[in-house]
């Protein structure tokens, strides 16, 4: 069974303040997010004025569009947590840095072992490490024989290709001016010159 995409909090402000939901939606389909996410995004939204419309559309799209995951505490959900960051998870929970993401993997993965397909949408770069390095582990249990879903991990970039020529982003001027927005937000996103997003290949 294909589950909902689950999303990281960086990508999940980045769209939502641009108001750019519909984009987002419309590539990766109804989403969800564990309720680390939604507290981290809420949380953002009141400190930084940058972010502050992402509260606005992230009412509006719960849970119709936006479904949020129960953190609660199962074996399953601990034992990744633990596999992954050498804690205890409910130690884990007591420090924010980089939780929020740790959660998104361990609920994709939880639901890749028990035989679903789901995709993750992660840009920092130690969770997408993190999000490989299980990925692969559950190829590897595929390949011995045991019955496991998949795990697919997507970006910001991901997206913006797959919507190029498409009605969120018709042209290459559209998809320039996005982009620029979206990098405003998180200087972590590379210029768009060194990306394949305006490259001939991405247009039909």
């Amino acid at each position: 069974m294909n589950r909902r995409p689950i999303i990281d909090a960086g990508p999940s402000l980045n769209f939502l303040s641009i108001n750019k939901e519909r984009l987002l939606i419309g590539i990766l389909g109804p989403l969800s997010v564990p309720e680390t996410i939604e507290v981290e995004v809420l949380r953002k939204s009141r400190e930084d004025a940058r972010f502050r419309s992402a509260a606005v559309v992230w009412r509006k799209l719960t849970p119709r569009w936006l479904q949020i995951i129960s953190d609660d505490e199962t074996p399953e959900l601990a034992a990744v947590v633990h596999r992954v960051t050498r804690q205890p998870m409910q130690e884990r929970q007591r420090h924010p840095k980089d939780l929020g993401e740790i959660m998104v993997i361990a609920h994709a993965v939880v639901a890749a072992e028990a035989g679903d397909s789901v995709t993750v949408l992660i840009d920092d770069g130690l969770g997408a490490r993190i999000a490989t390095s299980e990925m692969s582990r559950l190829q590897r249990l595929s390949s011995q024989g045991r019955t496991v879903g998949s795990m697919r991990l997507v970006s910001t970039l991901t997206v913006l290709e797959r919507a190029a020529g498409g009605k969120h982003i018709p042209d290459r001027a559209t998809m320039r001016d996005i982009y620029q927005r979206l990098r405003g937000l998180d200087d972590g996103l590379p210029p768009v010159e060194a990306t394949n997003l305006l490259l001939p290949a991405q247009w039909p």
